[in-house]
């Protein structure tokens, strides 16, 4: 089995063009691009090719148009977005996606890897600032 996992401190992020790509193999439309800026707090809607992945701290992908700009506070709609890390690690498409899109698929804080297991492993993905790795899964308590 193929697991995508994040090896650079910061955290797992998958670029603009990686999202689009996903979005593209799971079928999702009409996605929105904002970027945020940092002093006015709002968020500016750009292309897919706008969004500079390597200089940008919040980016945001939407299927909602919300217009030019959007405040970032708590209550921003902003905030239900296309959530990199909610997806399944050894999701397929998300495979595909890092294969084919290699560098293209990192962000300033990421540097996306694919790690072999065997099939049969039940496997968890743990971190230290946000370089992981992968572990067997077995029982913990505390």
């Amino acid at each position: 089995m193929k697991v995508v996992i994040n090896k650079k401190f910061g955290g797992f992020s998958l670029s603009g063009k990686a999202i689009e790509y996903y979005a593209k193999l799971k079928g999702i439309e009409n996605l929105f691009h904002y970027v945020e800026d940092i002093p006015t707090k709002l968020a500016l809607k750009k292309t897919a090719n706008e969004v500079d992945d390597n200089n940008v701290i919040f980016a945001y992908t939407t299927t909602k148009d919300f217009g030019d700009e959007v405040a970032t506070n708590y209550q921003s709609p902003l905030f239900d977005h296309l959530y990199s890390p909610e997806i399944e690690r050894n999701d397929e498409d998300l495979v595909k996606v890092i294969e084919e899109l290699g560098e293209k698929a990192n962000t300033r804080v990421s540097s996306l890897k694919i790690v072999e297991i065997p099939d049969d492993v039940e496997y968890v993905i743990e971190d230290y600032d946000g370089v992981e790795w992968i572990a067997e899964k077995h029982r913990t308590w505390s």
